[in-house]
């Protein structure tokens, strides 16, 4: 049986050795072994029947440039980059890699709020600036996280799995904002759904962790950073665009809250004079949640091993909502 043409659109690195094995030997697998650009996937694809990509535009363009193109398998969660519908005229679908990174950004999310509560880096830095000994203790304090109000927005899998983690570890009190409400989620792990508004003037950690959409596009502007606590701690382990990154800043400087942790942003990367980073209380990371040894195997395991059995003809288990309409 002929094997389905995949073109690898990443490097062999992010989808790892034993996993690029097995598209070698399942697929006729194109691949250049440098990061591919979204103008050289468009001239490049050719008769591609498979797409293993992060980050790509699935647009008309690339679409029109792929005529016996069937499938596109990110090697993430995140499927903002896909043109859903014009997908589906072109009778493409799309796969994710949704559950395996649960914990791992979870975690990350709890590190961001220790980090920024207790102003980590910010002293970190003090200390290594030899800044210690003129510096009275009193300018040193921060925010715990045990028995603290924590508002969840985006209640998906990655949102319970933080509440679980941080009711069991903190004995923490949390409440979600979310476009449906989920009471069983409720029942299970008693907490509380709220408005958004409610959530964010209640909360002394916020954490954003909704995906991008046009509904949630600037969803946390200047006015919704009005509404927080002066004590409040501001996380976005979802999407850049989410936030609107200059009332973030102004929210900062004039201390309207305490302090953020952001792992995206608007635009990425940020340059080093980003006015983000002037700021001193703010935890700044290159897009981590899932960048993790153990995490980037089991996400390239289900990215690849999906693609494989969608091209022969079986439905995978991470095949896109979206797409099995």
């Amino acid at each position: 049986m002929k094997k389905p043409v995949v073109f690898c659109a990443v490097n062999k690195l992010a989808v790892s050795e034993e996993m690029f094995s097995l598209l070698n030997e399942k697929t006729e697998l194109i691949y250049l072994d440098k990061k591919v650009s979204n103008n050289e996937l468009v001239d490049m694809i050719g008769d591609a029947e498979g797409l293993l990509m992060l980050g790509h535009r699935i647009d008309k363009r690339l679409l029109d440039a792929a005529p016996k193109l069937k499938a596109v398998s990110t090697l993430s969660v995140g499927f903002d980059s896909f043109d859903i519908e014009e997908m589906k005229r072109h009778g493409v679908v799309g796969l994710n890699t949704p559950d395996v990174l649960n914990d791992t950004v979870a975690d990350l999310i709890v590190a961001l709020m220790f980090g920024v509560g207790r102003r980590i880096c910010e002293l970190d830095n003090m200390v290594r600036q030899g800044q210690w000994k003129n510096r009275p203790f009193y300018m040193n304090f921060g925010h715990e996280l045990s028995h603290k109000k924590l508002g969840i927005i985006g209640m998906g899998r990655i949102g319970e799995t933080l509440a679980r983690k941080v009711i069991a570890g903190f004995n923490m009190k949390v409440s979600y904002f979310n476009r449906t409400r989920k009471k069983a989620v409720e029942e299970e792990l008693g907490v509380n759904y709220l408005t958004k508004d409610d959530l964010l003037k209640d909360s002394e950690y916020i954490v954003v962790i909704a995906p991008l959409t046009e509904e949630t596009r600037g969803m946390i502007g200047k006015r919704e950073f009005s509404l927080m606590r002066n004590d409040a701690i501001f996380i976005n382990a979802g999407r850049g665009p989410v936030v609107d990154e200059n009332a973030l800043i102004e929210a900062l400087q004039n201390k309207q809250i305490f302090g953020a942790g952001l792992d995206v942003f608007e635009k990425e990367p940020i340059s080093e004079d980003h006015p983000l980073t002037k700021i001193p209380n703010i935890i700044l990371l290159p897009h981590i949640g899932s960048i993790t040894v153990e995490c980037r195997e089991a996400m390239a395991r289900v990215a690849v091993q999906g693609l494989i059995d969608y091209l022969n003809g079986k439905t995978p288990a991470n095949l896109i909502p979206f797409f099995k309409e």
